[in-house]
């Protein structure tokens, strides 16, 4: 026997006319690449996403076909996303800090019949045309008075001109919600990347899922800022979250120092922002130093990379905002974890509760995980234990995008598939996780790990730190050995002693830097994070001290 409710699918349209027809009047906001701010309602947003789909669905755009973009976060680009997956097409939204010779493999890998791009990304397309052939027109994200013109891109159409050329009585169609609608691939920061290829029923459960009260918590009462890209990870879902709870979007475009980003916190009234510790690092230095305080902050999502407990703290005793200690993947949609307080948390102290919000947190409906030996066997939940990280959900990829790397999953006795993550985590007895480290990057020292990702995390506290990074270092008789790298924060003096010193009782002796390493930067991957690949190659010579 079935039950007797409708068969309505689960698609992204359906989010978006939701938002058009029960918080039409809600803004969107946004901070143009022309220099002006761009505002108009959930109403408009339907309205020209619904055109533009027909618009692509007569330029020859098929169910299936692929939609990529080299975008900055907009109005235009919010559009796309729904017109897009809306009429059954793939929206690929490609990383512009990428190298371009890893863009042109991406776009031609992933058979993107179309590409749109902000133009700030000209010289981009123009370094990869002639090697797209599949690529059939190169959309300008730009006003018809400031369309560019390029001999070297063939096929260059203007966005508000393609626009103009659909119906706007178009409507939205209905199709199987297991049907592709997203496509990102990962960073590559070992070999080539490869593509998750979301589906609409996971997309939209996933829009569900960060909308909880123990994740992202948005509703209509919200302002949202997302700093985190649409080129990563599809924004960490909240072009689809926000419209789903009718909350007022601001989208900042390419301005995302800590002087603009305030700007359109103030000005905007943002209770909600999003985006990895690098940005917040800007915003937290320019806040410190125009002495300003955040009037309409409530809360932010911090990912992308562990966040240091300094700059939770930063925000919630500095300035009063909540931050939201957040994990997952490409391969996740990206959500898996968040850290909230709990019912049992509310009366700790303000340490005891300062440690939970440090961890990665806690899974929301849509996840489940587990910790695994090298043998695949369950480990304990005991907050001490570490294992290899493994996740399964409805939105969790089962295989990459060609069936690159064949079949990633592994399977437990009951034949159940689950991802293996690649990191190596704590889960304690209330089910919060916590990273101890990328597999790849965890310290073997003597047969023990030591946490690359807490020795960090402890260095950044140092005043005169601005940021850190740790690496293994090879050693004859304890395999390997930590090595900190350092920069230091401008007109600040700090010496080796001095950091050595600073994390004296606040970590095991035996898992103290053997040297520290000064440096004028750190590299960082194209979403933020530390190329510990980059930094391991730079000291492949280095020798400890004493060997």
């Amino acid at each position: 026997m079935q039950g007797l409710m409708m068969d309505m699918p689960l698609l992204i349209s359906s989010i978006l006319r939701h938002a058009a027809r029960h918080h039409g009047d809600t803004e969107i906001v946004s901070r143009r690449l022309e220099g002006d701010i761009h505002r108009y309602t959930y109403v408009d947003c339907e309205q020209r996403a619904r055109t533009l789909a027909d618009a692509l669905e007569q330029a020859g755009v098929k169910h299936g076909d692929r939609v990529a973009t080299l975008a900055w976060n907009g109005y235009r680009h919010m559009e796309i996303y729904y017109a897009v997956g809306g009429m059954g097409g793939v929206i690929h939204t490609i990383n512009p800090r990428l190298h371009p010779d890893q863009i042109a493999w991406i776009v031609n890998h992933a058979e993107d019949t179309h590409l749109a791009f902000d133009i700030t990304f000209l010289p981009i397309i123009e370094a990869i045309a002639a090697r797209c052939p599949k690529v059939r027109s190169w959309i300008a994200m730009v006003d018809e008075d400031r369309h560019p013109v390029s001999a070297a891109i063939p096929n260059l159409v203007n966005y508000e001109q393609l626009l103009r050329s659909g119906r706007s009585n178009w409507r939205w169609p209905e199709f199987e919600e297991r049907a592709a609608v997203a496509l990102c691939y990962t960073s590559g920061t070992t070999g080539n990347p490869k593509g998750a290829l979301y589906s609409h029923r996971s997309t939209v459960l996933h829009a569900y899922g960060a909308a909880l009260p123990d994740a992202m918590g948005g509703s209509a009462r919200d302002v949202i800022l997302p700093v985190v890209p649409m080129f990563h990870v599809n924004a960490w879902g909240i072009p689809y979250m926000a419209p789903l709870v009718g909350a007022k979007l601001v989208f900042p475009g390419s301005q995302l120092d800590g002087a603009s980003i305030f700007e359109l916190f103030e000005s905007e009234g943002v209770t909600f922002s999003a985006g990895v510790p690098t940005v917040w690092l800007g915003l937290l230095a320019h806040v410190r130093q125009q002495g300003a305080r955040f009037s309409t902050l409530q809360r932010t999502v911090i990912g992308g990379s562990a966040c240091p407990p300094a700059m939770i703290r930063a925000f919630r005793d500095d300035y009063g905002v909540d931050v939201i200690h957040a994990w997952g993947m490409t391969e996740m949609s990206p959500l898996g974890t968040l850290s909230r307080l709990q019912n049992r948390h509310l009366q700790l102290d303000d340490a005891a509760q300062q440690k939970v919000l440090e961890k990665q947190g806690h899974v929301i409906y849509g996840v489940d995980m587990k910790i695994v030996g090298d043998d695949g066997a369950d480990l304990p939940w005991d907050g001490k234990t570490y294992g290899n990280l493994l996740v399964r959900g409805p939105w969790i990829i089962q295989a990459y995008f060609k069936s690159e790397g064949g079949d990633p999953l592994q399977y437990d006795a009951d034949g159940a598939g689950w991802f293996p993550t690649g990191d190596v985590a704590t889960i304690d007895e209330q089910g919060y996780m916590q990273i101890t480290d990328r597999s790849k990057d965890v310290i073997k020292s003597g047969g023990e790990w030591i946490s690359s990702i807490d020795l960090e995390n402890l260095a950044i506290a140092h005043p005169a730190v601005a940021n850190a990074a740790v690496i293994g270092i090879a050693h004859p008789k304890w395999d390997e050995r930590p090595l900190l790298i350092v920069v230091k924060k401008p007109g600040v003096e700090v010496t080796r002693e001095d950091l050595l010193r600073f994390y004296e009782g606040k970590i095991a002796k035996w898992w103290l830097p053997d040297d520290v390493q000064f440096v004028d930067a750190i590299p960082l991957g194209a979403t933020g994070k530390i190329l510990k690949t980059r930094l391991r190659e730079q000291f492949r010579d280095y020798r400890l001290p004493g060997l």
